[in-house]
């Protein structure tokens, strides 16, 4: 008997499962919001889901699909977001109304990693703000630069030994290990740049675990919220030990008390001892934090995997794009080579923090990088029911917003000819005809990228 039901049951629960993954696909079509067509389970993002195309290649399809748009409703997976492509709204939501978008919506365990700057909520991320920001200052950046160029020179001949074997060579993955090695150096003062290091043996785990996308960011997209309820992580447990001990031996291996490197571990100690945290660190900020947070292995662990995300592969990422662009472009690199021979003969070959603002051809070489090839996308989350300006659209509490980086500076109407490499798009002449939210690599309004501090 129970046989002859069994159709019938497998109809039902096949209906209970459509309902489950289509249940809020009428969303933006109550409100009159334009939007493709979302799939079962998949919503609008079906191709990122199945790691067919970056999730930044995705919303671009949709971004050039409604030119006439200001916002536009997707679905990544079942959770409702709204892309928007008018620009003065990006500056509107990011800027003038950053109160309203003050977290970017992704709610993680706080245990391990996940009190990081990167994903923190707005109450606690403003004080790690101003934990991590005294890294960026001038005299920081001066120290940095010495260690870079120190990396540097150990790259350069690096570099000679293997071309003397192979002139060939994969630049996409001797760039991450030159940035790794910068990184670590102005994080925990550590030299990782030699090969034999152990330390590097390890890391190439580590890296693995850091940049590999996981089943839990899909699942935060399903059920937003989720993995905090459950005190889950995106970050495996392996990676938060990994940091968490690193900490504990870099300031072990200081005796408690800051060097003169001025990494981010000394910065560290200087909070720990009360020290001096430098004029335009925010002391209330940081008495706050220690009372309320906890300044605890953890939190400071989480700070420099933020650091070190941000770091590393990002700007591993940035330097082979560039490279393969000056390889295609010989006459951009030969200006380039220019600019540079003549700015280091004019201070006997040494590269300090004060030339690099001479280095116009470069900064207009590196922004055009960033442009072709951003790395993020913008998200924000609404803390409160916002209407947005200038359309008949109200968004719930917790609706997240989407600026889409790719599709917006691959915009003909921002950048004619998008897909060329042309670094004089940057000129002074150029810049000033252009919206100042057509180019934010790293963000805009209050919570852009940390990386901004030193660019």
């Amino acid at each position: 008997m129970f046989f002859l039901y069994t159709p019938v049951v497998f109809v039902i629960f096949g209906c209970l499962v459509y309902y489950h993954f289509t249940r809020t696909f009428k969303y933006w079509q109550s409100r009159n919001v334009p939007g493709p067509q979302p799939l079962p389970f998949f919503g609008n993002i079906k191709n990122y889901v199945l790691r067919k195309s970056l999730a930044a290649e995705v919303l671009k399809e949709i971004y050039d699909e409604y030119p006439n748009e200001k916002v536009v409703g997707i679905y990544r997976m079942t959770t409702p977001s709204l892309l928007i492509r008018d620009l003065d709204l990006v500056k509107t939501i990011c800027v003038k109304d950053f109160d309203n978008f003050d977290d970017r919506g992704m709610e993680l365990s706080e245990k391990g990693l996940g009190t990081n700057l990167f994903h923190a909520e707005s109450d606690i991320w403003r004080p790690l703000r101003s934990l991590v920001s005294p890294l960026f200052t001038t005299s920081k950046l001066k120290t940095m630069v010495q260690l870079v160029n120190e990396r540097g020179d150990i790259f350069v001949k690096h570099i000679k030994q293997i071309t003397e074997v192979k002139t060939d060579q994969e630049m996409y993955s001797l760039a991450r290990k030159f940035t790794m090695s910068c990184i670590f150096a102005c994080i925990f003062g550590l030299d990782i740049s030699s090969d034999s290091n152990l330390l590097v043996e390890k890391m190439s785990k580590i890296d693995k675990l850091s940049f590999t996308r996981t089943f839990a960011q899909d699942l935060d997209l399903l059920y937003p919220g989720i993995l905090k309820r459950f005190q889950s992580s995106f970050y495996n447990a392996e990676l938060g030990n990994f940091f968490v001990n690193l900490v504990r031996d870099s300031m072990q291996a200081k005796n408690g008390i800051p060097s003169d490197k001025k990494d981010f571990i000394d910065l560290i100690l200087e909070i720990k001892n009360q020290g001096n945290i430098l004029e335009t660190t925010k002391m209330e900020d940081m008495v706050k934090l220690i009372d309320s947070a906890k300044l605890t292995d953890e939190v400071i662990a989480a700070q420099a995997f933020t650091l070190y995300v941000a770091g590393y592969e990002t700007s591993a990422a940035t330097v082979a794009f560039m490279l393969y662009e000056l390889a295609i472009n010989p006459h951009i690199q030969d200006k380039l080579i220019f600019e540079l021979d003549g700015v280091l003969d004019r201070h006997d070959g040494n590269i300090t923090y004060k030339i690099i603002n001479e280095l116009t051809y470069m900064g207009k070489v590196f922004n055009e990088t960033l442009r072709k090839y951003p790395i993020l996308d913008i998200q924000r989350r609404a803390n409160a029911e916002y209407s947005i300006p200038g359309t008949s659209v109200t968004i719930e509490k917790g609706t997240i917003v989407l600026v889409p980086t790719l599709a917006i500076s691959h915009d003909e109407k921002y950048f004619p000819d998008p897909s060329k490499f042309d670094p004089e798009r940057f000129s002074p002449e150029n810049e000033s005809k252009r919206h100042p939210c057509a180019f934010i690599p790293f963000g805009t309004g209050p919570r852009f990228c940390i990386g901004k501090l030193s660019d």
